[in-house]
C-alpha cells in the first residue's frame, strides 16, 4: 500500500484545519502545509495526533507527498495571496494535477485563473465552501466550478465530506456547478441571500421587541415556534438560541450587551454591484448592505437621536395576530429575496454561458451552509418542474404563499412606518413584489424626462421603433409665463 497522500491542503486557519480533519475522517490520507510552519506542528501535535496526516514544511515537500493526479486545495486569504501561491505551486505540478481554491474569491479572479492554469496543462477548480468552521468539520456545502475534467477526480472526496440531506441523509450537498468562475459566483449569491435573510430576521426581532415590548424569553418562544413551520432554517434556529444566552459577567441577556454596529466582508457588496452591472434588481441584498452601513454610523446615530424626532405611539392592535403577521411578512420577504438571487444567477449564467442547473443550486444550499432551510426543497421542486422558470414568484407554491401572506405583509410594513421602526428589507421586498406584479410602472414618465433633457429617445406602446420629441416646442406654456 502506498504511503502517498490522497489530498493536499494549504492553509491551516480554522476553516482549513477543520476541513482537513473532515477529509481525514472519511478515510483519506492528507498532507498539510502552512507558511507559518508552527501551525503544522500545532495540528500534528494536537487535533491530528494519531491520524492519517503528513505535515509538510515546503510546497515542494507537499507536492512530493501526493498521489497523481495530485489534488491540492488552497484555503488562504482571497486576493493576491492566491496568485502568489499559484505562481509557486504551478511550477511544481505536472499535467493533469488539480488545484482547488476554496476561499471566498471573486468569480472574475477564478475565471482568469482557470484559463491561466489550464494553459499550463493543469486543472483548476474554484469552489464555494459554506457552513463556517462547524460545517467545515462536520459537512459543508460545496459549490465547485472550473475545469470540468477535474470533477471525476475530486468528486468522491467532495461528496464524502459534504453535508448530506434527503430522507435517508444520503444526498451530498456537493455537485458540479459549471465552468470557470461559476462555483464562486453561486457562493457569492449564497452569501448575498444570507445578508438578506439575516437582515429580515433582525427586522422581525426589532419589530416584535419594540412594537410589542416582548422580552428575550418571549422572543425565544416565538422563534422556537417559527422554526417548527415553513420558516424552519439554520438562521431562525440560531436566532432562537442567541435569545437564551446570558452574559457570564453580568448575568443579563448577552444579546442586549452587544453593540448595534455591524460590518461586512464584501461578498454581499459584490452581489449588489454585479446585479447593477447585469441590470437585475437584487434589491434585498442591497438594502441589507446599506442597513449594515447605517448601523456602523453608531456615533453619528447617537448624535442624531438627540435632534431628530419620530412617532411615539405604541402598537394597540391584537398582539398575537401581529406576531403571526410578522411571521407571514418574513416568509414572503424571504421568498422575494431568493427569487432575486436566482434571477441574478440566471442573468449571469446567460452572460457567461455557464448553463447552471438552478435546482441543483438549491439542493447544494439545503444542508451544511448558513442559509440552509426547509423551503429550499420547494425551490428545487419548482426548478425541477420548470427548469427555465422565469421567477420563483411565478411557481404555484410560492405564488400561493405570497398571496396568503400579502395582507399581513402590508400590515407589518405599514405599522413599521407608523411607529417609526425601520424595516428596510421588509419594505424593499414588498416594493419589489408590487413592482413585479404590475403591468405598467411610471417608467414611461422617466423615459419622457430623459428624452426631454437628453434626447435619449423612447419606445411607444402602439408601434415599434425609437422615437424623439421636441418637448420644449410642444409644451403648454404655464399661465404664470
Amino acid at each position: 500500500m502506498s504511503d502517498l497522500c490522497d489530498f493536499g491542503l494549504i492553509g491551516l486557519a480554522v476553516m482549513g484545519e477543520n476541513l482537513a480533519l473532515n477529509i481525514e475522517s472519511r478515510g483519506y490520507r492528507i498532507a498539510v502545509y502552512n507558511r507559518t510552519t508552527s501551525k503544522v506542528d500545532g495540528l500534528l501535535q494536537g487535533r491530528a495526533q494519531g491520524k492519517s496526516f503528513v505535515g509538510c514544511y515546503s510546497l515542494k515537500d507537499l507536492v512530493r507527498q501526493l498521489v497523481r493526479p495530485r489534488k491540492v486545495m488552497l484555503l488562504v486569504k482571497a486576493g493576491p495571496a492566491v496568485d502568489a501561491m499559484l505562481d509557486e505551486l504551478t511550477g511544481l505540478l505536472e499535467p493533469g494535477d488539480i488545484i482547488i481554491d476554496g476561499g471566498n474569491t471573486h468569480y472574475l479572479d477564478t475565471e482568469r485563473r482557470t484559463q491561466q492554469v489550464e494553459q499550463q496543462g493543469l486543472l483548476y477548480v474554484g469552489s464555494g465552501v459554506s457552513g463556517g468552521e462547524e460545517g467545515a468539520l462536520k459537512g459543508p456545502s460545496l459549490m465547485p466550478g472550473g475545469s470540468h475534467e477535474a470533477w471525476p477526480q475530486i468528486r468522491p472526496i467532495f461528496q464524502a465530506i459534504a453535508a448530506k440531506v434527503g430522507p435517508q441523509q444520503d444526498i451530498p450537498c456537493a455537485e458540479w456547478v459549471g465552468p470557470r468562475g461559476a462555483g464562486h459566483y453561486v457562493k457569492m449569491v449564497h452569501n448575498g441571500i444570507e445578508y438578506g435573510d439575516m437582515q429580515l430576521i433582525c427586522e422581525a426581532y426589532f419589530m416584535l421587541k419594540n412594537a410589542l415590548n416582548l422580552t428575550n424569553d418571549q422572543l425565544y418562544d416565538v422563534f422556537d415556534d417559527w422554526n417548527r413551520g415553513e420558516l424552519e432554517s439554520y438562521l431562525i434556529e440560531i436566532t432562537r438560541d442567541i435569545l437564551s444566552v446570558k452574559d457570564s459577567e453580568s448575568g443579563d441577556d448577552l444579546l442586549d450587551r452587544i453593540l448595534d454596529k455591524a460590518g461586512a466582508k464584501g461578498t454581499g457588496k459584490w452581489m449588489s454591484q454585479l446585479a447593477l452591472d447585469l441590470g437585475v434588481p437584487s434589491t434585498l441584498v442591497t438594502a441589507a448592505v446599506y442597513a449594515r452601513g447605517l448601523s456602523s454610523l453608531k456615533e453619528s446615530r447617537i448624535r442624531a437621536s438627540q435632534v431628530l424626532k419620530g412617532p411615539s405611539a405604541s402598537y394597540a392592535g391584537d398582539r398575537t395576530q401581529f406576531v403571526e403577521d410578522v411571521r407571514q411578512a418574513l416568509y414572503a420577504s424571504k421568498i422575494c429575496s431568493y427569487a432575486q438571487g436566482f434571477v441574478q444567477l440566471q442573468a449571469a449564467s446567460q452572460v457567461h454561458q455557464w448553463s447552471l442547473n438552478y435546482g441543483d443550486c438549491a439542493l447544494l444550499w439545503r444542508g451544511g451552509c448558513i442559509i440552509r432551510a426547509q423551503f429550499l426543497d420547494n425551490i428545487k421542486a419548482a426548478f425541477d418542474e420548470q427548469p427555465n422558470l422565469e421567477n420563483l414568484l411565478l411557481a404555484p407554491y410560492f405564488t400561493e404563499a405570497v398571496h396568503r401572506a400579502q395582507q399581513s405583509w402590508r400590515h407589518v410594513v405599514a405599522t413599521a412606518t407608523e411607529l417609526g421602526w425601520p424595516a428596510p428589507a421588509f419594505s424593499t421586498a414588498l416594493a419589489y413584489y408590487d413592482s413585479y406584479r404590475l403591468q405598467r410602472l411610471p417608467a414611461n414618465l422617466l423615459q419622457a424626462q430623459r428624452d426631454y433633457f437628453g434626447a435619449h429617445t423612447y419606445e411607444r406602446t402602439d408601434r415599434e421603433g425609437k422615437f424623439h420629441t421636441d418637448w420644449l416646442a410642444l409644451r403648454r406654456t404655464p399661465a404664470s409665463q
